[in-house]
C-alpha cells in the first residue's frame, strides 16, 4: 500500500499534482453545486409565503431551522470520520455520502413538510459521511514533507467554489424565478453527477483511503463494533423517546427547542472530546502539543464560520429586503449574490496559492494566517454595519456593499480554510486522521449554530447594531489570536 501512495504521490499529471487530485476536485465540485444550491435558497424558501409556494416560517423559525440543518451536517462529521477510520474507510464512506445527499435532495422536490424535515436530515448525514473524509484523502495524495501540500489544497479548494459559484445562478434562477422544487431537484442532479464522476475516477487514487486504519492494538475492533452498536441503539432510542413526548404532548418538539438543545449537545461534545482526546494513552509529547494546537484553531475556526457563514442567513436576507439586485439595468435573483464569494475564491485562490510557495520560508505560520482570517471576518461585518445605517431609511442599497463583505470575507476564508484543512492532515497522527478531520467540521458546525442564532435575531435587533457587534468580536478575537501566535507554533513540533 504506502509504494502505491507514493507513486501518488509522486504523480505531476494534474497540473504539478497527482492525478487523483482532478477526480476529488470534481467529486467536491459537485457536492458543492448541490449543497450550495439548496443553501442559496433555504432560507428565502423558509420565509416566503405560502401563495408564492414557499413555507412561510417566521423569520426566528426559520433562522433555528437553518442553524440546526448547517451545524448538524458539520457536527455528523465527527462520527462520520469515525466511522470511516474504524470501518467503511475514506473511499466508502464518500460514496456513500454521495449517494445520501442525492436522496436527500431529491425529497426536498417533495411539497410536503414531512419530505422537507427528511430531506434536510437525509442530507446532514451524507454530509457527515463525505466532508471529512474527501479531505482526509487528499491529504494522502502527497508524501510527508511534500512542499505542494498547501497548494494542491488551494487548488481543490478551487472545485469547491467553482461548485459554490454556478449553483447560486442555476438553482436560484430556477427556485425564485420558476418554481422552488426545480433549483432543489437540480441540487440533487448535481449530486448524482458528482456520484458517478467519483466511480468513474477512482482508478487514479490507488489505494489512498481504501481500507479502514488498522487497530493500533488487539481487540481493538471488537471494541469499535460495540462502541457503533451502542451509538446506534442510543440514537434510535433517543430519536423514539423525543417522538413519544411529542406525540403525549409531554414536551413541545419545537425548531427554536431542537436548536438550544443542540447549542448544548455541542458545547458538550466539544469540551469532552478534547479532554477525551488529551486523556488518552499512548501519544508521543510531539503529538500531545499538536492536539493543543489542534484546539486553539479549533476555537478560531468556530469564530470565523459564526461571521463567514451568515452569508446564507443574514446576508441573505440583507440582499432580499434591503438590496438594490439590479447591475446596468438587470434584475437577478437575491440568490445570485450567494455567487459572489466563490467568484473572488476563483479568482483569489491561484493568486494565494502562487503566494504561499513564493514566500518560502517567509510564509507565515498557520495561527497567523488563523488570525488574518479572523481580522477579515470581522472587517466584513463592520463593511456591512455601515450598509445597514444607510438602509435604516428604507431605501435599497448597492449591491457593492455585500460585494465589499464578500471580498474581505474571501480573503479571510482563503487565510484559514484551505490552510486549516492542510494543518490537520499534517498535525493528526495517522491512526485518527479521518477522526480529526471530523473535528475541524466540528468547528464549522459550531460556527453555523452561532451564525444560525444571529439569524434568529435579525428582526429582533437593529441592524447596524447586530452586524457591528459581530464585527467587533471578529476583530478583537483576530488580534487575541496575534499575540498568542509564537507560542502556539512552538506547540506544533516543526509543523509550519
Amino acid at each position: 500500500m504506502a509504494e502505491t501512495v507514493n507513486r501518488a504521490a509522486a504523480d505531476r499529471a494534474f497540473f504539478g499534482h497527482p492525478r487523483g487530485l482532478a477526480t476529488l476536485f470534481m467529486t467536491e465540485l459537485w457536492e458543492r453545486f448541490s449543497y450550495y444550491g439548496m443553501r442559496a435558497l433555504l432560507i428565502l424558501f423558509m420565509t416566503a409565503s405560502t401563495s408564492t409556494g414557499g413555507l412561510g416560517f417566521e423569520v426566528p423559525k426559520a433562522g433555528a431551522i437553518y442553524g440546526l440543518y448547517t451545524a448538524m451536517g458539520y457536527m455528523c462529521c465527527l462520527p462520520g470520520g469515525w466511522l470511516a477510520d474504524r470501518f467503511l474507510g475514506l473511499r466508502r464512506a464518500v460514496l456513500w455520502g454521495g449517494i445520501v445527499i442525492a436522496l436527500g435532495n431529491a425529497c426536498l422536490v417533495v411539497h410536503d413538510i414531512r419530505c422537507f424535515y427528511g430531506g434536510l436530515a437525509l442530507i446532514v448525514i451524507g454530509t457527515g459521511l463525505l466532508k471529512p473524509n474527501i479531505s482526509t484523502i487528499v491529504g494522502q495524495l502527497y508524501s510527508a514533507g511534500d512542499a505542494r501540500r498547501d497548494a494542491g489544497f488551494s487548488i481543490y479548494y478551487m472545485g469547491i467554489n467553482l461548485g459554490a459559484f454556478l449553483s447560486p445562478l442555476a438553482c436560484g434562477w430556477l427556485g425564485q424565478r420558476v418554481n422552488w422544487h426545480l433549483g432543489f431537484a437540480l441540487a440533487s442532479a448535481g449530486m448524482t453527477v458528482g456520484v458517478i464522476q467519483y466511480l468513474a475516477g477512482g482508478k487514479h487514487l490507488g489505494e489512498a483511503g481504501l481500507r479502514p486504519a488498522t487497530p493500533a492494538a488487539p481487540g481493538l475492533a471488537r471494541r469499535h463494533k460495540r462502541q457503533l452498536q451502542f451509538g446506534l441503539v442510543a440514537i434510535v432510542a433517543l430519536a423514539a423517546l423525543l417522538g413519544l413526548l411529542d406525540w403525549t404532548g409531554a414536551i413541545a418538539i419545537t425548531a427554536q427547542g431542537l436548536s438550544n438543545g443542540l447549542g448544548v449537545l455541542l458545547l458538550v461534545v466539544s469540551v469532552v472530546f478534547f479532554l477525551w482526546l488529551l486523556s488518552m494513552g499512548g501519544w508521543t509529547p510531539v503529538e500531545r502539543k499538536r492536539l493543543v494546537v489542534v484546539g486553539v484553531l479549533f476555537l478560531a475556526s468556530s469564530l470565523f464560520w459564526c461571521m463567514f457563514e451568515q452569508a446564507g442567513s443574514t446576508l441573505n436576507l440583507f440582499a432580499q429586503r434591503s438590496t438594490r439586485n439590479s447591475v446596468l439595468g438587470f434584475t437577478f435573483p437575491a440568490s445570485w449574490l450567494q455567487s459572489m464569494n466563490a467568484l473572488f475564491i476563483i479568482l483569489l485562490a491561484p493568486v494565494f496559492a502562487w503566494l504561499w510557495l513564493k514566500l518560502g520560508r517567509r510564509e507565515p505560520s498557520s495561527p497567523a494566517k488563523f488570525a488574518y482570517g479572523l481580522l477579515a471576518g470581522g472587517l466584513g461585518f463592520a463593511v456591512i454595519a455601515v450598509g445597514a445605517m444607510v438602509a435604516q431609511s428604507g431605501e435599497r442599497v448597492s449591491v457593492m456593499w455585500l460585494a465589499m463583505v464578500y471580498l474581505l470575507h474571501t480573503v479571510g476564508e482563503l487565510c484559514l480554510s484551505p490552510v486549516g484543512l492542510s494543518a490537520m492532515t499534517k498535525l493528526a497522527p495517522a491512526r485518527i486522521g479521518g477522526l480529526l478531520m471530523g473535528v475541524w467540521f466540528l468547528s464549522t458546525s459550531v460556527g453555523n449554530y452561532m451564525g444560525g442564532r444571529i439569524a434568529s435575531m435579525y428582526e429582533a435587533w437593529p441592524l447596524p447594531e447586530l452586524f457591528g457587534a459581530v464585527a467587533g468580536f471578529g476583530i478583537l478575537a483576530g488580534f487575541v489570536l496575534a499575540l498568542v501566535v509564537k507560542p502556539t507554533v512552538r506547540l506544533m513540533g516543526g509543523v509550519k
